[in-house]
């Protein structure tokens, strides 16, 4: 898949000026969020602080929901991928005699694969914590246009390929943690607690999820 492609991925292959068009918007977008709100957004008033026409503004974005899903969305596929290495790098724990330091079972303990479940919750909790940005793409997500379902689609699977790096794949674990962290999102984005809050709440989780039994 080229660059270009992974861009927009729901519109067309793009040149780099076509591109550079897409990040202006993009980044005018969270800022007019910022200062306007979610309901006072309009693709006019974004394109205009982007220094673009309106008319090439609705060219790649059909709606205000289109352009903030697609701003959550670049903003977790331009995470780093999940360090799943970090257990076997730390080398043995302090004191481990050398069969417990060669065990597969040190390679990934549970503290270790709840510390790293723990960030993974964390940094995608706190995506779009700036309160207006984080309430207005929570609320674009819901949207039932074709772009914005599609976006739906690949930041979901973004989300589960992040969750099941770090806890496991196709474990127990790791579908509870990813419920427990599209439930958070969406308390978050009613407003009935922030995405600080959030992230607070999901580390909690984690610790209670992965503990063994």
């Amino acid at each position: 898949m080229s660059d270009s492609l992974a861009t927009e991925p729901t519109r067309r292959l793009l040149t780099p000026r076509q591109a550079d068009t897409v990040r202006r918007l993009t980044e005018a977008g969270a800022e007019e969020i910022r200062l306007s709100g979610y309901e006072n957004l309009s693709i006019r008033d974004v394109a205009r602080r982007a220094g673009v026409a309106a008319a090439t503004a609705y060219t790649y974005f059909a709606s205000k929901d289109h352009l903030l899903t697609e701003i959550f969305w670049r903003r977790l596929n331009s995470l780093p991928p999940v360090d799943t290495s970090s257990a076997a790098a730390a080398g043995p724990a302090a004191g481990a005699s050398p069969a417990t330091a060669a065990s597969p079972a040190t390679a990934t303990s549970p503290a270790t694969a709840t510390s790293r479940v723990v960030a993974v919750l964390r940094e995608l909790a706190l995506l779009v914590a700036e309160p207006e940005l984080a309430a207005g793409c929570t609320a674009a997500m819901f949207g039932s246009e074709p772009d914005v379902r599609q976006l739906r689609l690949y930041i979901g699977m973004k989300i589960r390929q992040r969750i099941e790096a770090a806890a496991g794949p196709g474990t127990p674990a790791a579908r509870l943690l990813e419920l427990a962290y599209f439930g958070a999102m969406v308390e978050a984005g009613l407003g009935y607690t922030t995405y600080e809050h959030m992230a607070d709440r999901l580390a909690d989780a984690a610790e209670l999820i992965m503990r063994p039994s």
